[in-house]
């Protein structure tokens, strides 16, 4: 039996996007075997290397090869697409849109535009952004149910760790209490360093240079991204409908070396702390913070670039999920495992 063709429209198609094609090429076999699946990028636009576009499905090791030559991707298009990226989207010759463009932590925005024009038109929608989520997500969500579109997200928190999922199919019947965990990376590997000897200048130096912390790391020592992350959970997972400006927000600015020791004489570490919890009234608060640990907890030993998160329920009391040194192939896998859940229709 011949395999049931998945055509995918990638919006935006940086390191992320890359890595996405690079795992396509080496699974699509596999996929097909196991799943049934021929996934098939027929479109991709970019803000700096043009657009193209194949109802065939484009040459993805072409495209790889142009875009890091530092060439376009227009001469791989079976007919002239769209520069302008709402048009692309809606015309474009997609089962689904992968939205992979960079996150604006205050506005959410172009992303919020592109996931809502792609519901709007018929498609299901995968998106490793997390600014739909953090800034419209009841709305996309109930866009997409009466679309009967899927709408999913699992490369938004923790890279390709299987935190939706997991909750969406593996917790019926089970009501999320609240959360703590360790959400941004470059800020506990500052931290880590931090420890080690470095200043915070040296130590924000090093996440520069390999690759984890932008050229301006503010969105991220400033609590930001980790902001804007615990307002996505709060939203899916406990019916919140916060925006990242109601997240309590503290940055790790402030931590001095004098800070660390005195939080490992006390037996402790300072990590910046992700939170939420459903009050009493039913509402549900939500902070970003600097917390000196102590060492009996999971949150303490989570180092580097590694992230951590602790659930609390009503069925499992506890339950807490590690990820180890995230790489962008693991948020490309977890684009990849939401379209194969697209196509096995476990996304209701």
């Amino acid at each position: 039996m011949a395999p049931m063709v998945q055509r995918v429209a990638l919006i935006g198609f940086g390191a992320v996007g890359r890595a996405f094609a690079r795992l396509l090429l080496r699974k699509d076999a596999e996929i097909q075997q196991r799943h049934g699946l021929a996934i098939r990028v027929t479109g991709i636009i970019t803000a700096r290397r043009g657009a193209a576009w194949d109802p065939e499905g484009l040459d993805l090791a072409a495209a790889l090869r142009a875009v890091e030559e530092g060439g376009g991707l227009s001469p791989l298009s079976r007919s002239p697409a769209p520069a302008e990226t709402i048009a692309f989207i809606e015309r474009c010759p997609a089962d689904v849109v992968v939205e992979i463009t960079v996150l604006d932590p205050r506005t959410g925005q172009p992303a919020t535009d592109h996931v809502r024009a792609a519901l709007e038109s018929g498609r299901h929608v995968v998106t490793a952004n997390k600014g739909p989520l953090a800034f419209a997500y009841r709305a996309l969500r109930d866009l997409a149910r009466s679309r009967g579109r899927a709408f999913l997200f699992e490369s938004t928190v923790m890279d390709g760790a299987p935190l939706f999922s997991m909750v969406r199919e593996g917790l019926p019947a089970t009501r999320i209490q609240g959360f703590r965990a360790i959400l941004n990376s470059t800020t506990n590997f500052i931290l880590t360093r931090m420890e080690e000897g470095l200043s915070f200048e040296e130590a924000v130096r090093q996440a520069q240079a390999i690759g984890i912390a932008e050229a301006d790391p503010s969105n991220d020592i400033d609590g930001w991204d980790a902001a804007v992350k615990t307002c996505v959970l709060a939203n899916v997972w406990m019916e919140a409908d916060l925006r990242p400006d109601q997240v309590q927000r503290e940055g790790i600015r402030g931590i001095g070396p004098a800070d660390l020791e005195a939080a490992r004489r006390a037996g402790r570490r300072i990590k910046l702390v992700c939170s939420a919890e459903r009050t009493e009234d039913g509402q549900v608060r939500a902070r970003v913070a600097p917390e000196a640990v102590p060492l009996e907890d999971l949150l303490a030993h989570v180092r580097g670039t590694s992230s951590v998160i602790t659930l609390r329920t009503d069925t499992l009391k506890q339950l807490t999920l590690i990820e180890h040194e995230p790489e962008p192939m693991q948020t490309a896998f977890g684009l990849l495992a939401d379209l194969v859940n697209v196509a096995r229709g476990h996304w209701g």
